[in-house]
């Protein structure tokens, strides 16, 4: 590994980025060194995503300086970055499926003259490419039709053809299987050994033990820390990562006498080995009324994964979904609605309100949809549900009529819930919803997850926030690495187990 002392490849020192409301990025520091892979982690919102885009020229930082290889640079978009040297590879293959190898490796350079592609050429050129990598592949081949993790290794191909110093890996391994991404690690070993420097951005502890030298932790835009991996234990990465310390002496939380679960209830929603290829290990899940069920786990678990296979949003590959003790098959979310089921987005701006209705509009439009277009809510009832639920979950607003955009973050999350409270459901998934915004809100909503399960709904909770979920939940699934671990229940559910199961190590101390 290399030393401390090795003169930085990449060196970012106060690198400060806002946007209109939103500090993405204070001060924060970053430094690469030849000849090794460093890890960049972090959950949601830590500031990844912007400080890659303010490295390969697609952001401008507002403060702060780069250096690559000892010399300022300032890259103004990616293009000029890959001049300069960094190359970024995506998760989502960024090249043309409908090409060949060929002309994907060489596009925006093919060799030629007066207009006319030099065919030969560039297949030379690509076989070339492919070879510095020991990637066996017909360069005629359409990109298209290759395994994702061959479209992956000729990205990387074409990233290295400029005669790259850093390489950026963003995610590369989230659509791969455990074979695929063996291939990209020993590719990524050998670059390394070539003294290149390698970003890996990643939600995989695991892979991050076994691949890499060193960690930088984001959080909240700033700078956690940069730590030799072999140095950092699972359990401190994962309380710097979630900015929760927890001691193997402190953190025993019991959970409230009054969320112990049901245990004599009979199931409303039992999975069985529901899962799908690239996404979800086949799990386990049983959901019954009167409980919540909390979903944990770092973000990439496989967490909304689970959600949107419950709701019918993506269809599972394999396994058995079972409502009220009969087998049913869940193909979308009409169906779900059908046997009683609610889902609130993560997303709330982009998968739930309708920024330009109105409070009410927003309010009856999933009962609507489920009645179908020939039986109309009548706007005698639209303003009795309304008046209803504004009271009910103490919407603040001035008018039902008012655009629900005008709302705040908190209130429009209340009418999303009254949304699906309208339908009368039986079964209510909630995925963040606490998540943007403020405190006094946040326990509001928690208030109404209480009343619900009291009111004998059963509840699938989902929380970036671990505290929430330990809080909140009757029992509690485990996800790690998109598979699930290990369930809670009871006295088991506090933040120590649940820290513990989610880092990977065991119950004891």
């Amino acid at each position: 590994m290399p030393a401390d002392e090795t003169p930085p490849l990449l060196a970012l020192r106060g690198i400060g980025k806002k946007f209109p409301g939103v500090i993405a990025l204070a001060g924060v520091d970053f430094t690469v060194r030849a000849g090794e892979i460093h890890a960049l982690l972090g959950e949601n919102g830590a500031g990844k995503s912007t400080l890659i885009k303010v490295l390969t020229g697609v952001y401008s930082s507002d403060a702060g300086e780069t250096r690559l290889a000892g010399k300022v640079i300032r890259p103004s978009s990616p293009r000029e970055a890959e001049n300069l040297g960094i190359s970024t590879v995506y998760q989502e293959v960024n090249l043309i499926p409908t090409l060949s190898v060929a002309e994907n490796i060489g596009l925006g350079r093919q060799p030629g003259k007066f207009g006319f592609l030099n065919w030969k050429a560039m297949r030379r050129h690509a076989r070339e490419a492919l070879a510095r990598l020991e990637i066996d592949c017909d360069v005629d081949t359409e990109l298209g039709s290759l395994p994702l993790a061959i479209q992956q290794m000729v990205a990387i191909a074409r990233a290295l053809d400029l005669q790259a110093k850093l390489l950026v890996l963003d995610e590369p391994t989230a659509s791969l299987d455990e074979k695929e991404v063996a291939e990209l690690f020993k590719l990524m070993r050998q670059l390394r050994a070539t003294g290149m420097g390698i970003v890996f951005v990643t939600h995989f502890l695991d892979q991050v033990y076994e691949i890499t030298d060193r960690i930088t932790v984001l959080r909240n835009g700033e700078l956690v820390g940069e730590f030799r991996t072999a140095e950092l234990g699972r359990l401190q990465l994962v309380s710097k990562m979630l900015g929760r310390e927890v001691k193997d002496e402190e953190g025993r939380t019991a959970t409230p006498s009054n969320n112990q679960p049901v245990s004599n209830e009979a199931p409303l929603l039992e999975v069985k080995q529901l899962g799908r290829k690239g996404v979800l290990h086949p799990l386990d899940l049983t959901l019954r009324r009167g409980e919540v069920t909390g979903l944990a786990g770092l973000l990439g678990s496989g967490r909304t994964e689970t959600a949107r296979l419950l709701f019918g949003i993506d269809h599972a590959d394999t396994g058995e979904i079972k409502v009220r003790g009969k087998s049913m098959k869940i193909n979308s979310p009409r169906v779900a609605a059908g046997l009683g089921m609610a889902f609130c987005s993560e997303d709330r701006k982009v998968e739930g309100i309708l920024p330009n209705l109105s409070v009410c509009e927003n309010i009856i439009f999933a009962l609507q949809a489920k009645r179908g277009m020939w039986r109309m809510v009548s706007r005698t009832e639209q303003e009795k549900l309304c008046t209803h639920y504004i009271q009910a979950l103490r919407i603040k607003t001035s008018s039902p009529e008012t655009p629900i955009k005008n709302l705040s973050g908190g209130n429009q999350q209340k009418v999303l819930l009254a949304r699906w409270l309208a339908t009368q459901p039986e079964l209510i998934i909630l995925d963040e919803p606490t998540r943007g915004i403020d405190i006094g809100a946040k326990a509001e909503i928690e208030q109404l997850i209480a009343k619900l399960r009291a009111d004998g709904l059963a509840v699938l909770f989902i929380s970036s926030e671990i505290e929430e979920v330990v809080r909140n939940s009757t029992r509690i699934a485990v996800l790690r690495e998109r598979r699930k671990v290990a369930e809670l229940t009871g006295a088991e559910i506090d933040l120590h187990r649940l820290l513990h199961e989610m880092a990977g190590l065991s119950k004891q101390p």
